[in-house]
């Protein structure tokens, strides 16, 4: 218990940068005061809950994890800064095993297992990614994915204060997904702290150009984020091979119909009516 809530304390740390975007800006003055707003699609019921932890997160991030982060990139050489994602990137592999034997795709897994060996023999404990350089690619599955490919639907939308955004289904998923990782090997709950902020920290350093890349975009960055999170979640549940008949809890909201055009014709006017 004391493990995983190091874990947990620690894995905030970079949650709240990649969940964080600015919160969307306020209607323009001269906006149709007449015009309802949107109602929030299936997938995001909780958007008024969701959009206050969003830029909540993005204060914490903009305030204190942007600034470390920055510090970080700019101090640790780049090579080190390799070396400490592809150190946690082999933890990361190790658990991509587990789940793609969870999912039974064997061949999958196989290869993780390799990736996994190669680098530690040969990479220095996986300070170096030799198994890419080899040829053999990584999966990273992780048990999101896995429940999404037992069948369990992801569910609404929901952004966490510190983690960012996920589902339902990757809420039940998320304790055994950021417990995973080299604080295993450690009892002390210090040294679990101190190495999780390590690994997180220099993953939301990896981050700042696309962060820069959302301060750029012009339009609302909590969709953004909303949907570009669920289609890649799809995505990976399927393995990019999504299936275009089959239901799923993220879809397009229908269009409302055209009022117009299924109004009925006009009469026709005096004017045009023949001469008595």
């Amino acid at each position: 218990m004391r493990r995983l809530l190091a874990a947990s304390l620690a894995a905030g740390v970079l949650a709240l940068g990649t969940g964080c975007a600015t919160a969307p800006p306020p209607a323009a003055p001269g906006a149709d005061a007449a015009a309802a707003p949107k109602p929030a699609p299936k997938t995001d019921p909780w958007e008024n809950w969701n959009r206050k932890v969003f830029a909540f997160n993005d204060a914490v991030d903009s305030a204190v994890i942007r600034p470390v982060a920055t510090f970080y990139a700019n101090v640790v050489p780049q090579f080190m800064r390799t070396g400490v994602t592809n150190f946690f990137g082999n933890f990361a592999d190790a658990w991509s095993a587990v789940n793609n034997l969870l999912q039974l795709k064997l061949a999958d897994t196989g290869q993780d297992v390799a990736r996994v060996t190669t680098n530690s023999l040969f990479g220095v404990a996986g300070l170096i990614d030799v198994a890419t350089v080899a040829g053999i690619d990584s999966q990273r599955e992780d048990f999101g994915q896995t429940l999404g490919r037992w069948g369990v639907k992801p569910g609404p939308y929901v952004v966490w204060p510190l983690f960012g955004p996920s589902t339902l289904r990757d809420s039940v998923a998320l304790p055994l997904d950021r417990y995973w990782g080299p604080t295993l090997a450690f009892a002390d709950t210090s040294t679990q702290i101190a190495l999780g902020s390590l690994g997180l920290l220099n993953e939301r350093a990896n981050l700042l150009p696309t962060s820069r890349m959302l301060d750029d975009m012009a339009l609302d960055k909590y969709v953004f984020v909303r949907d570009a999170y669920l289609q890649r979640r799809r995505s990976l549940v399927y393995d990019g091979n999504e299936p275009d008949d089959e239901e799923d809890d993220f879809e397009a909201d229908p269009e409302p119909p055209a009022e117009a055009a299924s109004a009925p014709a006009a009469p026709a006017s005096a004017a045009s009516a023949p001469a008595q």
